[in-house]
């Protein structure tokens, strides 16, 4: 009996017509829309899971029995769905997307930790100073008081996901240097860490210095995510506004 196979024993484009159905040469809907609704059902319904590498156009072609023209207008239309990114010398693969879910207070490495992926950050920028009148207006602090201010870029299985900004009261810290990869877990140290939180988020075209950050083009498609976190007396502990790669996150 031989065996089905699956998305993840392919060893060449000659199983795929069998994994995510062949094409119809006398249906009405063109070849490469036929070719492409069944790429992008096998990648939603996780036949084909994220980070999985795609057949070289040439062997899809052969396989289903199209020209390679056909296959590469396919493709193109997944990689204007944010389904599938082209890597130079590399190929095709499905694209590793995160999800963000507002329905509970966590932090980025908690999150990418429940869902089974590798937290990373870089840092850019550590420092403290005398708070801003904005940051001020959006803590509840008063003129002359000192915050901690980091800038990092955030990661999952090392794929650049987020530029992240975020201001927290000096009280909440003691020392800027109580900070090594998790906030969260060094204002659980301090006995600040946040209970709860008002999060708002919405579209937003990346600045050129945001894109360049996150390795995409200026004008790119992102997420803007603010979040102001509260202790548990009411005091506002954390002001963090992140910029998420349009390309690689969705929120639940």
């Amino acid at each position: 009996m031989t065996a089905h196979p699956t998305a993840l024993d392919i060893a060449s484009a000659v199983d795929m017509p069998d994994l995510i159905g062949r094409l119809s040469p006398t249906a009405a809907t063109p070849l490469y829309l036929q070719l492409q609704i069944r790429l992008r059902s096998a990648i939603v319904q996780h036949v084909l899971p994220p980070g999985a590498a795609l057949p070289a156009e040439r062997l899809l072609a052969e396989a289903f029995d199209v020209s390679r023209i056909t296959v590469r207008k396919a493709m193109e239309g997944l990689v204007a769905e944010n389904l599938i990114v082209r890597r130079r010398g590399m190929g095709a693969f499905v694209l590793q997307r995160m999800e963000k879910s507002f329905s509970s207070l966590s932090s980025f490495s908690q999150d990418m930790a429940a869902r089974g992926r590798r937290p990373g950050s870089h840092w850019l920028n550590r420092s403290e100073g005398i708070v801003s009148p904005e940051e001020a207006m959006a803590l509840g602090l008063s003129p002359g008081e000192i915050v901690c201010r980091f800038q990092r870029l955030r990661f999952a299985d090392d794929n650049l996901v987020a530029l992240e900004f975020t201001c927290v009261p000096m009280f909440c810290l003691g020392s800027i240097d109580v900070v090594e990869d998790s906030l969260y877990a060094a204002l659980e140290k301090t006995g600040h860490r946040p209970v709860r939180a008002l999060q708002r988020l919405r579209a937003v075209a990346l600045t050129p210095d945001q894109a360049e950050s996150l390795k995409v083009k200026a004008g790119a498609p992102g997420l803007f995510i603010e979040r102001r976190s509260f202790l548990a007396d009411g005091r506002s502990c954390e002001l963090n506004r992140s910029y998420y790669r349009g390309d690689g996150y969705d929120i639940i």
